[in-house]
């Protein structure tokens, strides 16, 4: 079974910057792609950014791109998002997610951490 484990949320202002972290442990553990989700209050969740494990591709949400970049830690089976010049409509609960070799799509998600960008 798969954990995910995200770190780095919290309050912040607008045009500021925070990363986010996320570790995967489990047996087995072969990576296609990680990546984040956000779900805002009241609101379903949505796509922010991924990286396929191979190669480094990374993808985005047309909300985030130029501000928000996705990398990783092979070593570690870490992803980053960092978020630069935040704005008050990032504020959302963040979930790191993960899709293995064999599955179609995400399998894994974490538990979540809370961003808040104040105006």
């Amino acid at each position: 079974q798969v954990r995910l484990v995200e770190s780095g949320g919290g309050l912040v202002q607008a045009g500021d910057s925070l990363r986010l972290s996320c570790a995967a442990s489990g047996r087995p553990l072969s990576i296609v792609a990680m990546g984040w989700f956000r779900q805002a209050s009241g609101q379903e969740r949505e796509f922010v950014g991924s990286m396929r494990w191979s190669g480094g591709n990374t993808y985005y949400a047309d909300s985030v791109k130029g501000r928000f970049s996705v990398s990783r830690d092979i070593r570690k089976n870490t992803v980053y998002l960092q978020m630069n010049s935040l704005e008050a409509e990032d504020t959302a609960v963040y979930y790191c997610t993960l899709q293995r070799v064999g599955s179609t799509e995400y399998d894994s998600w974490g538990q979540g951490t809370q961003v808040t960008v104040s105006s």
